[in-house]
Parts: structure tokens; C-alpha cells; sequence
């Protein structure tokens, strides 16, 4: 999808003020205002000054949106990096989607369940549940675990420029906490007014990208290599688990894509998830004469046509 540059579609500098933004949104809105508009694209322009001013006139949303940074300008494919969005703090409730016909691009950022931005504050007694989404890793939720995370949350300044202000919490991972999951931390919430209590801090857990593993629930499923003469003859194997390397038997003529089940050995839980071992064939080079000589020998000696239930003419 494209990237969109919200401070050019406003016409505002990234340094702008909150106010900038608000007297820059109410110029353009009766420029462009379908209603009133003469320009032939009124209608399109206004629907994007909508988006872009959702996006920048709320701390939260125009922090986590500045963390992109200015250099996708050139960049037709955009996709948010894997860890966008982690570490920021915000107040209210987690945030909702669909709040208008905005983008693909709104909604890959700030989309149902997706990321910061715009719960609701109120002035009451007791202080406002923040939120925030961290990232951990794989291992963590198999052995628990102890972690500073560090947070950022956004403020506006008395000159209407938007800051972040930085704490570091020491936070304990429970061991088997699955992706999705919260983490909740009493009182680390929003100061109460007068006696009233602190909120509660609610860190919604996400895992790393591993190199070797992914996690769909509570299972985790693990690609491994293996020579053609593995998968045709069987063989034992290491393999790597997260809860440590174990021997694994491959049975003989097994084929690529495979999955091998390892009951119990997934998230750990009360009723643990499992982990898949999927196999894949990974074929030798034919890279020297040795080699190539080899593949020679297979090709007269084995009768092996992996397209014949193929019609082709």
C-alpha cells in the first residue's frame, strides 16, 4: 500500500504545534469541503485531510506515526516494521478501528486492535488504565522471566509541541503467557485525583520474530532442513526446541512438508500446545564433478517422475 504523508497533506512542519495543526486543519476544511469546494478533487482531498488530522491532532496516534520516520516518501510498498508501535504508553481504553472510511494505510497502523491512539480521558477520581504493547521473547513465556521494558508516553508541552517522556519498569513474565495476552501492573496507571487510586498499566504481550520458530495460539512450529537421504532413509536428527535440543527420528520416506507432532512441547500451559516440526528437503548443489556425477547416477538408476499424475501434452 502507499505510504501517506499526513504533515504534507496538511501542510505543516513535522515541528508543528498542536495548534498549527487544529488552525491548518480548519483552513484547509473550508477549502476543501465538499459541500463548498469548487476544486475537482474536493471530495478526495477532504477525505485525506480528515485522516491526516485524526492521525496528528492526538499525542498518541502523531508520536507512534513520527516513529516512521520521513523516508518512505519514494516507497510505494509500505508495510509497518514488525516492532511499530511497541513501548508506547497511552491512556483510556485500547484503541478501536473503523472509526471512518479511512485508508489501508490508517488502518494497517491504528486499525482494530493494531496500535496507539486515542482511548477516552475523562476527570475522575480514580486514574486512568494505561496500555501499551511490548514485545518479548519465545523463550520468555517457556521459562519466565524478568525484564526492564522501557515506555514512552506522549505530552504536549505548554507551547503545544508534542514530547515523550521516557520510564523504565521492572516487568515479571509469566511462564506461559501466550501472544495477545496481558500483563497487568496495579497502579502504574494515570495519577487518581484527590484519594482516588492510580490505574493499572496493561502491557499486551507480542513475541519476537524468531529465526527458527513461529507460534499461531499456543503451538509453535519449527521448519527443519534435512538431506534428500534423511527423508528417504530415515535418520535421527538434533533438533532445536525452545525448552532445549532434543533427538527426533525421522521416518523413512518422508516427503517435504511433513509435519511431525511433539505433543506438549508448544506454550507451556495447563494444557500445553504442541510443536510441529515441519520438514523441508534441501537438495546438495551440483556444484562440482563429484556432485554433478552423483545426480547423473540417480537420474539413469531411479525411476522417479514426480509429474506423473500431471496431464501434460
Amino acid at each position: 500500500m502507499e505510504y501517506k504523508d499526513y504533515y504534507k497533506i496538511m501542510g505543516v512542519d513535522r515541528k508543528a504545534t498542536q495548534d498549527e495543526i487544529k488552525r491548518a486543519y480548519r483552513k484547509l476544511a473550508r477549502k476543501y469541503h465538499p459541500d463548498v469546494s469548487k476544486e475537482a478533487d474536493a471530495e478526495l482531498k477532504f477525505k485525506e485531510l480528515g485522516e491526516a488530522h485524526e492521525v496528528l491532532k492526538d499525542p498518541e496516534k502523531r508520536t507512534a506515526y513520527d516513529q516512521l520516520g520521513a523516508d518512505w516518501k519514494a516507497r510505494q510498498d509500505f508495510r509497518p516494521p514488525p516492532d511499530w508501535g511497541t513501548g508506547f504508553e497511552f491512556h483510556g481504553a485500547p484503541p478501536g478501528g473503523g472509526q471512518q472510511d479511512f485508508s489501508d494505510f490508517f488502518e494497517s497502523l491504528f486499525g482494530q486492535g493494531r496500535r496507539p491512539g486515542g482511548g477516552s480521558r475523562g476527570f475522575h477520581r480514580h486514574g486512568d488504565d494505561h496500555h501499551a504493547r511490548i514485545l518479548i521473547d519465545l523463550e520468555d513465556s517457556f521459562n519466565g522471566a524478568s525484564r526492564s521494558i522501557s515506555l514512552q508516553m506522549p505530552e504536549v508541552t505548554p507551547d503545544g509541541h508534542v514530547v515523550t517522556r521516557n520510564r523504565t519498569l521492572k516487568v515479571r513474565i509469566p511462564k506461559g503467557i501466550r501472544q495477545g495476552q496481558q500483563i497487568r501492573l496495579a497502579g502504574q496507571g494515570a495519577t487518581g485525583m484527590g484519594d482516588g487510586k492510580a490505574g493499572d498499566l496493561y502491557l499486551e504481550v507480542e513475541f519476537k520474530p524468531h529465526r527458527h520458530y513461529r507460534v499461531e495460539g499456543s503451538d509453535v512450529y519449527l521448519e527443519l532442513p534435512l538431506t534428500p537421504w534423511e527423508a528417504a532413509l530415515g535418520a535421527s536428527v538434533k533438533v532445536p526446541t525452545p525448552a532445549g535440543a532434543i533427538d527426533l527420528k525421522i521416518p523413512s520416506n518422508s516427503q517435504a512438508g511433513k509435519k511431525l507432532r511433539l505433543k506438549g512441547r508448544g506454550i507451556p500451559a495447563k494444557t500445553p500446545g504442541d510443536l510441529y516440526v515441519v520438514l523441508q528437503i534441501v537438495l546438495p548443489p551440483a556444484d562440482n564433478d563429484k556432485a554433478r556425477a552423483i545426480y547423473k547416477r540417480m537420474r539413469e538408476t531411479l525411476e522417479f517422475d514426480p509429474r506423473a499424475t500431471m496431464k501434460v501434452t
